[in-house]
């Protein structure tokens, strides 16, 4: 009963707070809204959520119905339950994600691994001999979703990405009935060739978020109670607490949300009181909240230009440094350029004194010793 009040309180409050024009918020005009293509996508997507809760929840009911009159019926019946309660958790999980896209391809994954859970995977002898009702009603929601995007998707497309859906369910096999996975969307960006950050580039405009929000806590809503109510039964069916009981207080709580709404409905005044005094209290705080923001963007401002200040200071600092160590090493080159000629001047003076000694010595044997040994000779032979 709390849960249910507390959700009637917050969808009470997103509605006024859309229709108060003192709660409206408005921000830059830089925020780029979703693609019309994205956006049917997730209509289309969303609307095919209510055709999954119908035939999942069906086709459970009719796998308990067959199954109360065989020796194996608590089994089955628990499985129907838990069939219900974690695929329909484990589509909000797909279905309602920010990108349309990645939404899109998650779900697909989702109906594709429950085809080949059921069909011959790990939930292959779940339902004994109610398998094949599962296993129809499974192709039936995966054919439909493929069905839904074909207005989005080009044919050669298409067909890749049902090569990808056939590779991913064959690498990510689901093992139990809790449907434990991981998003597919990386994997399929990975397949694709796309960067995971140029894959979603906008999450749209305020409008579009807060229409993304509402159907969130307009599914949240409507689904929280059944699934409460599952939980219940197959607690109650492990145990020694009443069915009937239990199925008598939850009327009880639906009659109570009921009476809620048509309390809601029946007394506009009352709403726009209260919308009245909404406006009255939140005003001050919204005033207060722009305030903050003002001072905090202005202080930001200051940081800002300091930094930028800080910076130039550093660049000329850093400029000047440079331009000092340039002309050292100028300074520093036209030394070394200088001495290195004097040294090279050195060491050419002293090879051509050495090469002049040498040609010097060169003559002396080649000439001139032969001359003195022939003089000697004749003298030694006139002797």
């Amino acid at each position: 009963m709390k849960v249910l009040t507390r959700l009637s309180v917050a969808a009470l409050l997103c509605l006024l707070g859309t229709s108060c024009s003192l709660l409206e918020v408005k921000l830059e005009s830089g925020i780029e809204p979703l693609p019309q293509e994205q956006l049917n996508m997730r209509v289309f997507s969303r609307n095919f959520s209510r055709s999954f809760y119908s035939i999942v929840e069906k086709t459970a009911d009719q796998v308990m119905l067959l199954s109360q009159s065989k020796e194996d019926s608590v089994f089955l019946q628990s499985n129907a339950i838990m069939w219900k309660i974690y695929s329909e958790q484990a589509l909000q999980r797909t279905i309602f994600q920010a990108s349309p896209v990645a939404a899109m391809i998650d779900t697909w994954a989702l109906t594709a691994q429950m085809v080949e859970f059921y069909g011959s995977g790990a939930g292959k002898d779940l339902f004994g001999t109610q398998q094949a009702l599962v296993i129809e009603a499974s192709k039936d929601l995966q054919l439909q979703f493929e069905h839904t995007i074909e207005g989005f998707i080009k044919a050669d497309d298409l067909t890749k990405n049902r090569e990808f859906i056939e590779e991913y369910v064959q690498l990510n096999p689901l093992t139990e009935m809790t449907f434990s996975r991981h998003s597919a969307f990386n994997d399929w960006l990975t397949f694709s060739g796309i960067n995971e950050f140029e894959a979603v580039t906008t999450f749209g405009s305020v409008p579009e978020v807060m229409s993304d929000i509402s159907d969130r806590m307009a599914m949240i809503a409507e689904q929280l109670p059944k699934i409460l109510g599952w939980k219940t039964e197959l607690y109650a069916l492990h145990s020694n607490i009443n069915a009937e009981e239990i199925q008598k207080t939850l009327m009880s709580i639906s009659d109570t949300s009921s009476r809620f709404r048509e309390l809601m409905a029946q007394s506009p005044e009352m709403m726009q009181s209260l919308a009245v005094d909404m406006r009255r209290e939140l005003s001050p705080l919204l005033q207060q909240l722009s305030d903050s923001s003002d001072d905090k963007l202005a202080q930001l401002s200051r940081e800002r230009q300091a930094l930028e200040l800080m910076v130039k200071n550093e660049r000329l600092a850093l400029e000047d440094m440079v331009a000092r160590e340039r002309l050292a090493a100028a300074a520093n080159l036209d030394d070394i350029s200088q001495h290195t000629v004097e040294v090279v001047f050195q060491e050419l003076t002293q090879t051509v004194k050495s090469l002049t000694l040498y040609f010097v010595l060169f003559l002396l044997v080649v000439f001139f010793a032969p001359l003195g040994l022939g003089l000697f000779l004749g003298k030694r032979m006139s002797r």
